[in-house]
Order: structure tokens, then sequence, then C-alpha cells
């Protein structure tokens, strides 16, 4: 079951009240004394509903995890449809220029600390969730799969796994080497991180910012699984079918 529901955030520029999604598992009815991991995820639009997606295809994450009776709540939050690049923005944990976009001014410190103060509060409040670092997971592809490596590098006090599905890494690769490699991970992290074989055609630096971004995992020694996926496009039907690793990768060895 996905609940709908809408939220203000003034601590946002633009587009003040976005659309709230939170999917509740079948047990979640009738097992009153049970707590949930929670996982947040970008781009709530895209995440259960067809009707709701930028291009009319969604992940077709309710279908999934009834079938599998994954036992997690999902958050979702609608992003900033802006055409000023608002998303971009939104989504960018800093400012970097493109020639395409041009200068965006990244406001994904102002968007992380909504998500992990305010929204989490939420969430909490109104559901019944495990509220602590070992349960709370985030997610996210392209934009969003950049926030969600933000997320568990600097954040990683709240969060404690992450799947960043075709990451941004393009915005600045460098900085977010260095980004990982100064952040405080604990030893327990977890993070899948998963690229399109066809994203990599004829890109040879997304190649090498894959490699850089995995090693400098690693290193921090961050419990990883990747992925170079066959045939894997930047688009959602390509997410959905990556659907059964990354989960795989953030329930495995939770108690129940």
């Amino acid at each position: 079951m996905v609940e709908t529901w809408y939220v203000d955030i003034p601590e946002f520029v633009e587009e003040q009240t976005r659309k709230v999604y939170v999917y509740l598992p079948e047990s979640y009815q009738y097992e009153r004394n049970k707590r949930y991991p929670v996982l947040y995820m970008f781009d709530g639009h895209n995440v259960f509903f067809d009707s709701d997606a930028t291009y009319g295809k969604s992940w077709g994450m309710e279908e999934y995890l009834d079938f599998t009776e994954s036992q997690v709540i999902v958050a979702a939050v609608d992003c900033n449809h802006s055409p000023d690049y608002g998303r971009l923005k939104e989504y960018a944990p800093f400012d970097f220029d493109d020639r395409e976009f041009g200068h965006i001014e990244g406001r994904g410190e102002i968007t992380m600390d909504w998500y992990s103060t305010t929204f989490k509060r939420m969430i909490d409040e109104r559901y019944r969730t495990k509220r602590d670092r070992q349960h709370t997971f985030i997610a996210g592809s392209s934009m969003g799969g950049l926030m969600s490596l933000y997320a568990v590098t600097v954040y990683n006090s709240i969060y404690s796994r992450a799947a960043a599905l075709s990451p941004s890494l393009w915005t600045d690769s460098m900085l977010l080497d260095n980004m990982v490699r100064r952040s405080k991970i604990a030893k327990d992290t977890v993070v899948y991180m998963d690229y399109g074989s066809k994203e990599f055609a004829g890109r040879s630096r997304m190649k090498r910012a894959f490699s850089d971004m995995a090693q400098a995992l690693i290193d921090q020694s961050v419990f990883l699984t990747t992925r170079i996926v066959p045939g894997g496009t930047h688009s959602e039907a390509s997410w959905e079918r990556q659907l059964p690793f990354f989960m795989n990768t953030l329930l495995y060895g939770l108690e129940d």
C-alpha cells in the first residue's frame, strides 16, 4: 500500500509544497507491534506510479515490494520541477559548471538537512519505524544517486546503507572523490552502486569516475557492491530491473 500526502518545505526556495509517497508492507496493517526499517528515496514521482512519472514509466516499486514481501517502509518525496534546473540545484551537493546547464548553484546540503531532520522526524512520528542508523537507508538514481552517495558519506551518522543507481559523477568527480575520502564513515556502511553499460558508450571519463568512486569507497572500508549492468540505460525501465540487486544489498543481513 502506498499512502500519499503533501508537505510544505519552507527551507526550499521553489515549489514549497511537495507530494510525499510512503510504502507500507501488508504486514503493517495487522502486526501492530512491529517496527520497520526505512528507505528514503529521491524523485518520489518516479518511484511507484507510471501516472506520476516524468516519462510515463516508474520503477514499479510497490509491485516489487509486495511480491517479495519486503519488510521495509519506503518514503519518497517529489523533486523540484522548476524549469530553471530546479532539480539539478536541489540534488547537487555543491556548485558546478556544465557546458549544457551553465552554472548550477548546489543546494544539496539544504536538501539533505531537511531529509535528515524534518522529514525523518515526520516519518518516525507518523509510522512505526526503527529509528536508529542501522535501519535507515537512502537511494536514488542519476542526480538522486549522487545525493545518495553524498548522504551515506557526509551524513553517515544517520544513513548506514545507500543505493546509487547511475549516479551523476560527471558533476565533479574529483570533488566527489575528496568528499568520500575526507568523510568519517563507519565500518558497517553498505553501498550499492551501478551504471548501465550503454551509459558508458563513448564516455571513457565516466568509466574512470565510476572506478575512482568505487576505489574511494573501498579505501574507506565500505561494504561495496558495484555492477555494470549489461545493456543498462539511463532510464526508469532500466533502474526497475535493478530492484532485486540493490534491495537485496540494502536488506542483506538485517534482523527481522
